[in-house]
């Protein structure tokens, strides 16, 4: 292909995606097709010789385009969003073509230092610790999720515990965080060889929580001074800001108290809600976060910056290092050796790394502080319009406190009820919804607290605002159809 070419082609791909989003509106947000549709339409064996460009191009509208659930559909309301905005793509496009791999400093000077700087911006914009900075004892890295993170973060509490063990066996490290904390804290105990399957409970603790869905700090406390008492090592707690089932807040302060009690590792995870942080009215979810050893937010969630972009940062980039650093004779180099550069193939766990803070940068250049703030905070206004068209509506009930734009919902049980069909009702009006193309939103299960056995976990809806084409009218069409859809 010849640079002629790739102009023609490239035009024609970026009007592709230009109408694409142009027309969400009229698209059906959920992909209708049953399993192995798409896989029909194409081939079994690839082509011997090259297909021509305008028979691809009409596949991407044959095959891909009708198997896609519309993640940037004004209408998604499922999950938390997956932002994406037009200068991300730019960043994307132009960080693709440029094709560096900035493993090293010395692999592309402009990927590492331009990525500690808007780093260093975001930490400012957020409000976090000073400590967590470049410039001081920390500093931050993109990572491609929140599990990555929460991975990186205890494979280096383990390390700084003991430097792996050695002064202790791993069979006495212990893994805390909320019942409603995400799976990626198992997950990531399972990697690093704590939990044998989703259930192992050896090296894992999961904290009850109060009547918001937040970790109780008491409980916690105690789970940990009970587990120092029989000779076992508080290692890693997981304190979460916005919970994935509803955005429950943990209290940071007082789990950091606890962690500092007992030596353990402190890890905030904000992925969806860190973003409501560029808002000083939302910092209260953070406060104690100078407690905190390391923090992580998803840009790629709420912040127009298209997938895959995970901001991490820490207190001590010395104990991130130590631990995930190693250095094979190919890797050495002159600015390695002098010590004045900074390598992110030590701040992750894989080795290769693409240009994702150009995409980052563009969206900051681009909006600004005060025009994220504003993105921010219309959609939280646009959530808490919706949780108040529901209020409105005697059929249903508010399930969890609304902490910023996640509204968890439900129809209510009807006199004489059992939990059951209450739970059926729910889902029949969830999949009704979803399968009218209209909108399209999911659940979650939260236990009642407080209540007997019986009635010990719901089925819940959640309605996640927060896309970036979302305007009042989509939110208002959402509960006009909840409302009429609802038995």
């Amino acid at each position: 292909m010849t640079p002629a070419e790739f102009r023609r082609l490239g035009r024609r791909a970026v009007d592709l995606v230009a109408d694409y989003l142009e027309a969400l509106d009229e698209r059906p947000v959920l992909c209708p097709l049953a399993p192995g549709e798409t896989a029909a339409k194409m081939p079994v064996a690839p082509p011997s010789r090259g297909d021509s460009w305008d028979a691809i191009f009409n596949d991407l509208d044959r095959v891909v385009l009708p198997g896609l659930t519309h993640w940037q559909s004004p209408n998604f309301f499922a999950y938390f969003p997956a932002n994406g905005s037009f200068p991300a793509i730019i960043g994307d496009i132009i960080s693709t073509g440029l094709g560096v791999q900035g493993m090293l400093w010395a692999t592309s000077p402009a990927c590492t230092e331009m990525e500690t700087r808007v780093l260093d911006w975001l930490a400012a914009m957020l409000g976090l610790p000073d400590s967590f900075l470049s410039t001081s004892t920390g500093g931050g890295v993109i990572h491609s999720t929140a599990s990555e993170a929460v991975l990186t973060a205890l494979v280096v509490a383990r390390h700084r515990d003991g430097a792996d063990a050695r002064k202790r066996p791993p069979r006495h490290a212990m893994i805390y965080a909320s019942t409603q904390a995400h799976s990626s804290v198992i997950k990531a105990a399972m990697i690093a060889g704590l939990a044998s399957s989703l259930d192992d409970r050896t090296h894992v603790r999961l904290i009850d929580t109060d009547a918001n869905y937040a970790m109780r700090s008491d409980l916690l406390g105690a789970a940990m001074a009970e587990d120092a008492a029989a000779g076992r090592v508080p290692l890693f707690v997981c304190a979460t800001i916005g919970t994935t089932g509803s955005t429950a807040v943990d209290p940071v302060e007082a789990t950091g108290r606890e962690c500092a009690r007992h030596g353990a590792w402190l890890h905030v995870d904000a992925a969806f809600s860190g973003a409501a942080l560029l808002c000083e009215e939302f910092r209260w979810m953070s406060r104690g976060l100078d407690l905190a050893d390391s923090f992580c937010f998803n840009p790629h969630k709420w912040m127009l910056t298209s997938f895959d972009c995970s901001c991490f940062w820490v207190r001590d980039r010395n104990a991130l290092t130590s631990a995930l650093s190693i250095t094979p004779e190919y890797l050495r180099n002159a600015a390695t050796q002098s010590g004045k550069v900074i390598d992110y193939r030590d701040w992750q766990i894989p080795l290769g790394r693409r240009f994702r803070a150009l995409k980052l940068w563009m969206v900051i250049r681009h909006y600004g502080v005060e025009g994220l703030r504003a993105y921010i905070r219309e959609h939280v206004r646009l959530g808490a319009l919706f949780e108040e068209l529901l209020k409105g509506d005697e059929r249903f009930e508010i399930v969890a406190p609304r902490t910023v734009s996640l509204v968890c919902f439900r129809l209510r049980p009807r006199p004489g009820e059992s939990p059951n069909l209450t739970d059926a009702r729910n889902r029949r009006l969830m999949e009704a919804v979803n399968t009218s193309g209209k909108v399209y939103l999911t659940h979650t299960v939260l236990p009642a607290i407080g209540g007997d056995a019986a009635t010990a976990a719901r089925f819940v809806l959640r309605l996640a605002v927060g896309g970036a084409q979302t305007l009042e009218s989509h939110v208002r069409a959402a509960f006009l159809l909840l409302s009429t859809r609802a038995e």
